[in-house]
């Protein structure tokens, strides 16, 4: 059976913490960095072979930036052979571009979700999308598996940690 493995991006450390502590945990090490031209640079600091490995990242502050970080610490864990790897999103970025509203409009939420997928995320872990969003989220947005949480699930079963 893997060893479970939490790590952390840069958009919500203290939330990341909060997560490791409950669980009785330590965060894996990362570093992320910038390239001088701003490219997003990632290196996992252990090994993740054989492990079932959670990246928790939001997509809210500086979105893009978020975003490609959360999606290169997924493809640097499956390149380094984690079995399974399941991006935990508190706050789904682009999830308000659920649907096409006019046309020539994208459904950048479908795009996000297909950038996870080819990343390698496994398994996605969302919370608070709104009833609408759900629906096209798990039906038409995501080729892989997909959990919604609402906020007030998480504070009655964790007493207030999230």
């Amino acid at each position: 059976m893997p060893n479970i493995k939490i790590f952390s991006g840069s958009s919500h450390r203290e939330l990341s913490h909060k997560i490791a502590d409950r669980l009785g945990m330590e965060l894996g090490k990362v570093v992320t960095k910038k390239f001088s031209n701003q490219e997003t640079c990632v290196e996992i600091g252990e090994s993740v072979r054989g492990e079932d490995v959670y990246i928790v990242q939001s997509g809210c502050g500086e979105i893009n930036d978020n975003l490609m970080e959360l999606l290169i610490m997924i493809n640097a864990c499956k390149i380094a052979s984690a079995s399974r790897v399941t991006a935990v999103i508190p706050c789904f970025p682009y999830a308000r571009q659920d649907k096409k509203d006019k046309s020539r409009a994208p459904i950048s939420a479908k795009l996000v979700a297909n950038m996870l997928s080819v990343s390698g995320a496994d398994h996605i872990i969302t919370m608070d999308l709104h009833a609408s969003q759900i629906q096209s989220v798990r039906c038409k947005l995501f080729c892989i598996p997909q959990s919604n949480r609402q906020h007030n699930q998480l504070t009655h079963t964790t007493h207030g940690v999230l």
